[in-house]
C-alpha cells in the first residue's frame, strides 16, 4: 500500500470524525436556538465532508480502505459529538420526581433544597391517591445527581432539556 493511500484513508477518517462531531453539535445549537453559531460550523462541516467525501471516491473501489475508513468516522464522530456535547453546551433540564404524599417525599424536598437545588412541589392525584411531584430544574452537569437523589426515594423521576429559562432560583457555584 503506497503512502498517499495511508496518508488518504487517515485524512478521510479524521475528515470524518470532526464533521460528524461538528453536525452533532450543530443540530444542537439549531434546537438551542443558536443559528449563527449553527451556520457557522454547518459551513466548517461541509467543507470537511466534501474533502472525506472526495478522497473516497478518488480511491474508487479500489480501496476497500477508504470505505472503512469513512465509516469509522461516521461512527466514531457520533461518539465524539456527544461527549462534546455533553461537556461544551451548557443548558438546563428539568427532573421531575413524582412520589406518593408522604412526610419522607416533603423531606426529600428539603434535602434537595439543602443540596442547593431549586425545587417546587405541585401536588397531584394518581391512580393510587395523591401524589406530590417534585419540579427540580437544574444545570444539565447536576441532573445525574437530582436523578439519583428522586430514584433512591422510589419515586417516577423523568427529565426534559429545557430551551431557555429566566429568572428563578439556581445553585451559585463556588
Amino acid at each position: 500500500m503506497s503512502l498517499e493511500l495511508n496518508l488518504a484513508t487517515i485524512l478521510i477518517f479524521f475528515a470524518r470524525c470532526t464533521d460528524v462531531s461538528l453536525a452533532t453539535m450543530r443540530m444542537l445549537l439549531l434546537v438551542k436556538g443558536q443559528r449563527f453559531k449553527a451556520s457557522a460550523i454547518g459551513f466548517v462541516e461541509i467543507s470537511l465532508y466534501l474533502v472525506s467525501l472526495k478522497y473516497v471516491l478518488d480511491a474508487g473501489l479500489n480501496s476497500p480502505l477508504s470505505f472503512i475508513a469513512y465509516a469509522l468516522g461516521f461512527s466514531t464522530g457520533n461518539f465524539l459529538g456527544s461527549l462534546l456535547e455533553e461537556k461544551l453546551l451548557k443548558g438546563h433540564t428539568i427532573v421531575e420526581i413524582i412520589l406518593n404524599d408522604t412526610e419522607e417525599s416533603r423531606h426529600l424536598a428539603e434535602r434537595l433544597r439543602d443540596e442547593g437545588f431549586g425545587t417546587t412541589i405541585v401536588e397531584g392525584e394518581g391512580k393510587d391517591g395523591p401524589r406530590l411531584i417534585l419540579k427540580v430544574i437544574c444545570d444539565r452537569n447536576d441532573r445525574q445527581k437530582v436523578m439519583q437523589i428522586g430514584s433512591q426515594a422510589g419515586g417516577f423521576v423523568f427529565m426534559v432539556d429545557i430551551r431557555s429559562i429566566w429568572g428563578g432560583y439556581f445553585n451559585k457555584k463556588k
